[in-house]
């Protein structure tokens, strides 16, 4: 990157989202003829070292990612257990659906009728069927 480039702070986490974005990324900056160089790590992709430092924090940052998700999974399933977590109120009335449709109304009829959408009505019919 030369000196005339305008630079912003940028924390490195904030990055990209996964390490296949931060690899496109990274080529993007590239085919431009620009590299990206970090101010408070190491991190300078015009070098081998800083590519390599900016991958591994890509694959931390990721891993961090999973390891955070996995543990909100365990926690709404002990609250479930608990009986603390019990979702959001369900937004359809299922009998409304089956009345309407032994009416004779169609599914679009029925999702215009109620507010909801039509894979609704379908899903619903289905079940009950």
């Amino acid at each position: 990157m030369d000196d005339s480039a305008v630079s912003k702070p940028l924390r490195e986490d904030r990055l990209a989202r996964s390490i296949a974005d931060l690899a496109n990324i990274v080529r993007t900056l590239e085919e431009k003829g620009v590299s990206l160089r970090a101010t408070e790590q190491p991190i300078d992709t015009s070098s081998a070292a800083g590519r390599a430092f900016l991958q591994m924090l890509g694959v931390f940052a990721e891993f961090e990612t999973a390891i955070r998700r996995e543990r909100q999974l365990e926690g709404i399933a002990k609250a479930k257990e608990e009986g603390v977590y019990k979702g959001r109120p369900a937004s359809i009335n299922p009998a409304k659906v089956r009345e309407l449709a032994a009416k004779g109304l169609g599914g679009t009829e029925i999702a215009r009728s109620l507010g909801i959408g039509r894979a609704s009505v379908y899903r619903l019919l289905k079940e009950s069927a």
